[in-house]
């Protein structure tokens, strides 16, 4: 199957998931605890439940690492540098508090890199996609795609995206280096897609992630031209398996910035 057969694909798993989450969103949320202490609803397990299988159908001899899975047990041996990174409800605060900032991210890494993605909203049913040497774009409800691209920086536009429910003062700190002419806040994955959209520059990481949290909007930055490094400016890799899968911090950003 080529790139783009695959990336429909994910798409329409995706669209699957979000008309699941969207089902629980519309009544009371219950929520529980995981071990880490942070939150998880039936509408993450069920998305979760979803996409495993509708991934292994679609691709079985590719590993699969989704939030929800691994909390349970499930750790496949991914040394090999070619997997799927599953967060089935990226944004789960926002999900609670109900202000549509959440997502559905399927993102595939090869050779420790993510190559494709998919970032899909349930509450606009909009995707961001892309897979690199392809290109991104926006795929709307309805099915109407734009393409897009990261934006040239410039001092009087320079805009930077940062997390709602994670500020630090290492992150204040670090924005207030940049001069911003603007300064947005938002939740989820949807950070990666403004700046690929070229409406923000940079969106600076210094809290914790994992990978899930990140590969497909990382993959769908790369494909709209963005790069995405560690704070030292060294290259952002996945498969740090003997980690936890954890992330340190990093500098996702368009052109010039």
């Amino acid at each position: 199957m080529d790139k783009q057969a695959l990336l429909n694909e994910v798409i329409l798993i995706a669209r699957d998931a979000s008309a699941l989450i969207l089902k629980y969103y519309e009544g009371e949320i219950a929520v529980d605890e995981k071990t880490d202490g942070s939150p998880v609803t039936a509408a993450d397990r069920a998305a979760d439940a979803l996409i495993f299988p509708a991934l292994e159908k679609l691709t079985p001899e590719i590993p699969i690492i989704s939030e929800e899975s691994f909390a349970d047990g499930h750790n496949p041996d991914v040394s090999g540098g070619t997997f799927w990174l599953v967060d089935p409800l990226d944004g789960t605060k926002e999900y609670i508090r109900r202000n549509g900032d959440f997502t559905v991210n399927i993102g595939l890494v090869e050779n420790f890199e993510p190559t494709l993605g998919v970032v899909l909203t349930p509450v606009d049913g909009r995707a961001s996609a892309g897979f690199v040497g392809g290109g991104a774009f926006e795929e709307e409800a309805d099915g109407t795609r734009t393409p897009i691209s990261v934006r040239e920086a410039t001092p009087e536009t320079l805009t930077v995206v940062a997390s709602r429910s994670h500020r630090s003062p290492e992150l204040e700190e670090y924005i207030e280096t940049l001069k911003p002419a603007h300064s947005v806040s938002r939740g989820s994955a949807l950070k990666f897609c403004l700046v690929a959209r070229g409406e923000a520059d940079v969106y600076p990481r210094t809290g914790p992630t994992c990978e899930w949290d990140t590969a497909a909007g990382h993959a769908v930055l790369n494909s709209a031209g963005g790069t995405m490094t560690a704070f030292d400016g060294t290259p952002f890799r996945y498969g740090k398996s003997g980690e936890k899968f954890l992330n340190g911090m990093f500098i996702a950003k368009g052109r010039n910035v």
